[in-house]
């Protein structure tokens, strides 16, 4: 699964599931001047294009991106609007998020529905701190209603644990939510899932935004209780800082994508 979401790194840089690995290969690589001047969305067979001087976007891959809907197509319109004398891929997340969708997901969307999956089997709601009773309050009021949220959604319980020590999910549990991630075939769909997965650490985090039962801003702050518990206790340095609002502007992209889509 991993090959089918990093082949993306050649020739271009654009899919980097890693926000600081994009940033470094963007710093060592010049960015494209713009080349177009009008940025619009029209129609296609299936679906809508974007069109750049009337000429249809294409991904890394040479695909014509075509999108389902035409809320979908703006998000990545304004995008390219947004562009001024170059053109940044850093700032053109939801593009990203498409090109990885069509030249990779699309290849085999299963494979990166079971690696979402995997987050499952030990996912981060799931292990709880042993103290300082604070950060406890703290993990049991942001992830619990996520919990209790799962248990009704998936009809199975999860088990929790203090620390790091691996415990075991029930396998029903598990079974039915691969049936449900079996259910999501399209590609932007799953994609936007797992990269929710892979930035929060919580595949139930994930499925809980795409379900509504959380806005990505409180998916966020549940993600990152341990850290926000740190900064609090130790402070945070500049560069981590930039870590995470880049991570961030991801998480958003992938939750206004999903949010607009059938």
């Amino acid at each position: 699964m991993r090959e089918i979401l990093t082949d993306l790194e050649t020739p271009s840089p654009l899919s980097d599931p890693d926000p600081v690995k994009r940033a470094q290969k963007q710093m060592r690589t010049p960015l494209p001047k713009r080349f177009y001047k009008s940025v619009e969305v029209g129609e296609a067979d299936g679906g809508f294009r974007v069109l750049l001087d009337g000429k249809p976007v294409r991904t890394p891959g040479k695909a014509v991106v075509v999108l389902p809907v035409a809320e979908a197509a703006e998000i990545v319109r304004a995008e390219y609007d947004a562009q001024d004398k170059e053109v940044d891929p850093s700032t053109m997340p939801v593009t990203r998020l498409v090109n990885t969708a069509i030249d990779g997901v699309a290849q085999d969307p299963q494979a990166v529905a079971e690696d979402i999956l995997r987050f499952v089997s030990s996912d981060l709601l799931c292990y709880r701190a042993d103290g300082p009773e604070a950060l406890v309050e703290k993990q049991r009021e942001h992830w619990d209603p996520v919990l209790d949220w799962a248990e009704r959604r998936f009809g199975g319980s999860f088990n929790l644990a203090e620390g790091v020590m691996h415990v075991e999910q029930p396998r029903t549990t598990v079974a039915s939510v691969g049936t449900y991630l079996r259910e999501r075939t399209e590609p932007l769909r799953i994609c936007c899932l797992h990269l929710m997965t892979s930035l929060t650490g919580s595949a139930l985090i994930a499925l809980a935004v795409e379900d509504g039962h959380l806005t990505a801003e409180a998916a966020w702050a549940a993600a990152h209780v341990d850290e926000d518990w740190n900064i609090t206790q130790w402070g945070e340095d500049s560069e981590a800082a930039q870590r995470r609002a880049n991570r961030w502007r991801d998480m958003k992209a992938a939750s206004d994508l999903l949010a607009v889509l059938p």
